[in-house]
Order: structure tokens, then C-alpha cells, then sequence
């Protein structure tokens, strides 16, 4: 897949995967995500977590280069295919940038609509896309 159709896979999902590493090793979490083009953000939302001390942000912190992964599953294993976008991460915690993250999320999910998230919102600058379809081997 070339860098459009990776970009064009990407965004027709509605849940990836965040892989961030952490002192014990890769971690890896499943996130809802807006994409612009450029950057994925996705928002620390108020669904029940065990704690607001969350290892991926504590990863990200340390060690900002972090893959996202969205992929597509069918029981026609020609229809397959998987994108990773590798990039680097920041945490934006407030302001505007913030405010526009979650507006492109709120457009995307309901849920956020009517939950707006408090935050804060992983940006991740996107340097690399790699991908692979069954469709195109």
C-alpha cells in the first residue's frame, strides 16, 4: 500500500490500537482516534478505568515514538488488510489544540457528544505509514 491508500485505510476505522513501551516492554491498549491527515489524537475518556495513573501516558512521557494500528478482519481473507502509522506522541493538556482534538472527536463519536472527554489528548505527529492488503499480493 502506498502512503494515500494507508492514509484512506486508516481513517474508514473506527478503533485502532495505541502500542506505546513502558520500563517492562511494549504495552498495547485500543483507542478511539481522530485523524487530520497528519496527526491521530485520541482523548482520555471518561469510561471506568482502574486509575487515572494511566502506563500510557507515564510511556509516552518517557519515551514519546509510539505505532498506531488500525486493521481490517473479514471471514474473505482477500478482503484483509492492516496500517501502522509510527510517530511521536505529546500530551496536550489544555488550551486550544486540546479543545480542537476533541471537537474532531466529538464529530466522529456520539458518545463524545454527549460526554465531551476532560482529557488530556495523546497527539501523535505521524512520521511513517506501512501497510500491507491481501488484496494487493
Amino acid at each position: 500500500m502506498n502512503g494515500d491508500e494507508c492514509r484512506d485505510h486508516f481513517a474508514s476505522q473506527r478503533v485502532a490500537r495505541l502500542a506505546t513501551v513502558g520500563p517492562a516492554g511494549p504495552r498495547i491498549v485500543p483507542i478511539t482516534f481522530a485523524f487530520d491527515g497528519g496527526n491521530i489524537v485520541s482523548a482520555i475518556d471518561d469510561k471506568p478505568k482502574t486509575t487515572t495513573r494511566l502506563r500510557r501516558l507515564t510511556d509516552i512521557a518517557n519515551n514519546p515514538r509510539v505505532a498506531v494500528l488500525a486493521d481490517h478482519y473479514d471471514e474473505d481473507w482477500s478482503q484483509l488488510w492492516w496500517v501502522r502509522a509510527d510517530g511521536i506522541a505529546q500530551m496536550v493538556e489544555h488550551g486550544e489544540a486540546m479543545e480542537r482534538a476533541i471537537d474532531r472527536l466529538a464529530e466522529r463519536y456520539p458518545q463524545y457528544r454527549e460526554s465531551r472527554p476532560r482529557g488530556p489528548v495523546i497527539s501523535v505527529s505521524v512520521t511513517q505509514w506501512s501497510g500491507w492488503s491481501a488484496a494487493e499480493t
